[in-house]
């Protein structure tokens, strides 16, 4: 089975005996301290080795990202019967779910991400405006790129879907002054973006609640700006909610097909994460008012901020392994990893989207505000 991943020369020990892999100089030794189902390997690949992987039935000699990329690099080769993992690969939308998705991923515990993110706790793909530039730095860039490009003024109303820990918001009210709403399934996040938002005197100015998004129309609001990313429903939602001519900055993971899965991610870590193409957002926006203004590709970014992350992750790796097991570390290894090899190889991209709803002739005529 493993001949079909020849494009890299690697060595694999399979109980005990020894083979090579491809021709040429071995780029790593992948050792398998026990022998995988074939069953398993045919019905999802990613799902097979992964499970392998966490429970330490395979271990890697070399760069763990050389070899998830070149792995990557022949995701044509891997085998999947979408009827067997179905479950995982079309989970229920509704809301109770949803929620017991999104938490399962970011009420880990602040404490957790604290030890990898940036002070910030941004967790999104970052913007490195030079080569030099600290995680820290390429997250603050981020933000204030995406502020720049909604063209905030004194006194609009912003709403971010998804908000994280707050800090898009508090710097959008601290930098333009505008008035913030965010919204969050996580509770983790929410009580720190309570805190903060407390400690910075910005009460009547940032609110964030425990809500999701689909709730939002509910509330009366209507926003000038809206940032940030189940599609259809989610564009309905903020076409809703968004005034006349304003502005809608969408930032999203996209697949370069409509059948781009990874039934391992799906299992472990984003549970019902789904993976729209560029022209499918597109598609969907011009059924509404939206018309777009400008798109970009940040995919070598997040690669960047997923390695920022891995060794970041590294360095914490024994604290993170006494509180969670070993086989949670190596799931996150895995993930952080394997995102990186991803967005490196394009077999996903991270793009931000910018649309009015409707026509607006009244923003400035060049690109760069």
């Amino acid at each position: 089975y493993l001949q079909r991943f020849d494009k890299y020369c690697f060595d694999v020990v399979i109980c005990g005996k020894e083979y090579r892999i491809g021709k040429g100089e071995p780029v790593c030794r992948v050792i398998f301290h026990k022998d995988i189902p074939k069953k398993e390997l045919l019905t999802s690949t990613s799902l097979a080795l992964g499970e392998a992987y966490m429970r330490g039935d395979i271990e890697v000699e070399g760069d763990m990202f050389t070899v998830l990329k070149g792995l990557l690099e022949q995701i044509d080769q891997f085998s999947l019967d979408r009827n067997a993992v179905a479950s995982l690969l079309y989970p229920p939308e509704d809301k109770s779910t949803q929620r017991e998705e999104v938490c399962s991923h970011y009420d880990l515990g602040n404490d957790f991400y604290k030890l990898w993110l940036d002070p910030t706790l941004s967790y999104s793909c970052a913007y490195f405006k030079n080569d030099n530039d600290t995680l820290e730095e390429a997250q603050k860039n981020k933000v204030h790129y995406i502020l720049e490009k909604l063209h905030l003024e004194k006194g609009m109303s912003l709403l971010d879907i998804g908000c994280g820990w707050g800090y898009l918001l508090i710097e959008a009210a601290k930098k333009y002054g505008v008035k913030g709403y965010g919204c969050t399934l996580s509770h983790e996040q929410w009580e720190m973006g309570q805190e903060r938002i407390k400690a910075l005197g910005l009460e009547g100015q940032v609110q964030i609640d425990l809500l999701d998004y689909r709730d939002l129309p509910k509330k009366g609001m209507a926003f000038d700006r809206v940032g940030r990313s189940q599609y259809e429903r989610y564009m309905s939602v903020v076409e809703q909610v968004l005034k006349d001519k304003g502005l809608f900055l969408l930032h999203f993971i996209s697949g370069r097909d409509k059948v781009n899965s990874n039934p391992w991610m799906r299992k472990y870590i984003f549970p019902g994460g789904t993976l729209p193409t560029m022209y499918e957002m597109l598609e969907i926006a011009y059924k509404g008012q939206f018309q777009l203004l400008d798109v970009e590709s940040l995919r070598r970014h997040y690669y960047k901020t997923l390695s920022c992350w891995y060794h970041n992750f590294q360095k914490a790796r024994g604290q993170v392994e006494a509180k969670m097991g070993s086989e949670f570390v190596r799931m996150w290894d895995l993930y952080l990893c394997g995102c990186a090899a991803a967005f490196y190889n394009g077999y996903i991209d991270v793009d931000q989207m910018l649309f009015t709803k409707g026509t607006n002739n009244d923003l400035p005529m060049t690109r760069w505000y």
